[in-house]
């Protein structure tokens, strides 16, 4: 009557085959960890720094690796090379490999003009306190208020900030000590200095941007870059910097004429580049003078081939430069696409009026708020109830002298 118990006497293999099931325990995948780069909350892309955090807060917390950022030059490629120095000093400070092309500036006075990184940054860009006047009783400023018709009016915030911090600080106004610059792996691209281009044909057009991209895949291929390779060593990240692709420097001639020769030279390259890029670890920003170029449908091409694209609008040299509304920025600056990355929609900022102002040590992205010029509206609405005291004045009294009360 006693039932058999099972498992007793069986040897251990049966045992063992006995106690397995075919569940199994849910773990997570190892997320690939490398210096300078965090994972996106939102898609789990590999993000890496642009060097300015508020740029980096428009972008959704960074450039993700693979993907290509468009800047669109401001007139005077002032600001954009800004940017782009920013990027390469980020890429310097994190111990990323960087590959520098340009046609009109040597690669390596670019990098010699970096912008110094901050080693307390931390420390120097916490929130100020104003401090209270000696004088002044606490009880005062307590009850100090606003205009009743402004106190449930939301507080505008002109800074934009994450609530985790991401990349480093950088002083403008110093350049980056040659002993941190050179501890980075540098490649460079010069076109001048390229072989390629000492004989001019009708096909340089087209070599400038051939060498380029084959000079790119090469350092990708070699330096193990590409995913294949560099997930089984040690990973690191390679930060491409392309300076005004599409100029007269370059050989192209989008700049020139209306009708361009080779109109599509540009877009098959940033075909290429995208190609390369989407199974490596590299991350691009390109510079690109849209102001020059006149087919304004070849520019939304060019745009829609990169998967980030802002643009720059300098005041330098245009009215707003001396408009006392503009007094505290110097450009604005525009969203032209965001990235559709492991999602259906999107990340769009918050805010579409941006702008950018550089100051002493420092380039930042702000919203864009114009406070009210209550001098001006007052003089303006003075003057024109005067004006218009004066023509009722002239037009019922026009049979009277002097300044009478009128009888109705």
């Amino acid at each position: 009557m006693a039932a058999s118990v099972s498992g007793v006497g069986n040897p251990p293999a049966e045992r063992l085959l006995v106690n397995t099931t075919s569940f199994q325990k849910k773990t997570r995948s190892k997320l690939l960890s490398i210096p300078g780069t965090r994972h996106s909350v939102q898609n789990g892309q590999l993000l890496v720094s642009t060097g300015v955090t508020s740029l980096d807060y428009l972008l959704g917390g960074g450039i993700a690796v693979g993907t290509v950022l468009l800047i669109e030059e401001d007139r005077y490629d002032s600001y954009s090379q800004m940017i782009l120095k920013y990027f390469l000093a980020e890429g310097v400070v994190c111990r990323h490999e960087l590959f520098v092309a340009a046609a009109q500036i040597n690669p390596d006075d670019i990098l010699q003009e970096l912008p110094s990184p901050i080693l307390d940054d931390v420390a120097g860009h916490r929130p100020v306190e104003h401090a209270r006047l000696s004088g002044e009783p606490q009880d005062s400023l307590d009850a100090m208020k606003i205009a009743w018709r402004y106190q449930n009016l939301p507080k505008v915030q002109s800074a934009l900030a994450s609530s985790s911090r991401f990349g480093h600080y950088y002083d403008v106004s110093k350049a980056m000590e040659a002993e941190i610059r050179q501890a980075a792996k540098c490649h460079y691209f010069y076109l001048p200095e390229h072989p390629s281009q000492a004989s001019l044909t009708r096909r340089t057009m087209l070599e400038s941007y051939t060498a380029l991209l084959k000079s790119l895949k090469e350092i990708i291929q070699s330096r193990g870059f590409d995913v294949a390779t560099s997930l089984s060593k040690t990973a690191n990240i390679l930060r491409i910097g392309l300076h005004s692709l599409g100029s007269a420097m370059w050989g192209d001639d989008l700049c020139c004429h209306d009708n361009p020769t080779n109109k599509h030279a540009l877009t098959t390259f940033l075909y290429g580049l995208r190609s390369l890029l989407r199974s490596s670890l590299s991350v691009a920003v390109v510079t690109v003078p849209s102001h020059l170029i006149q087919d304004r449908a070849l520019m939304g091409g060019i745009t829609r081939l990169c998967d980030n694209a802002i643009a720059l609008e300098s005041f330098k040299g245009s009215e707003r430069e001396t408009n006392p509304l503009y007094k505290d920025y110097h450009g604005l600056l525009h969203v032209q696409q965001t990235p559709h990355l492991n999602c259906l929609v999107s990340n769009l900022p918050d805010h579409k009026d941006l702008a950018f102002k550089l100051k002493r040590k420092q380039f930042s992205i702000e919203r864009l708020h114009l406070p009210p010029d209550l001098s001006e509206t007052v003089s303006r609405v003075s003057r024109g109830e005067l004006a218009g005291a004066a023509a009722t004045a002239s037009a019922c009294g026009s049979g009277s002298s002097g300044n009478k009360h009128l009888d109705f």
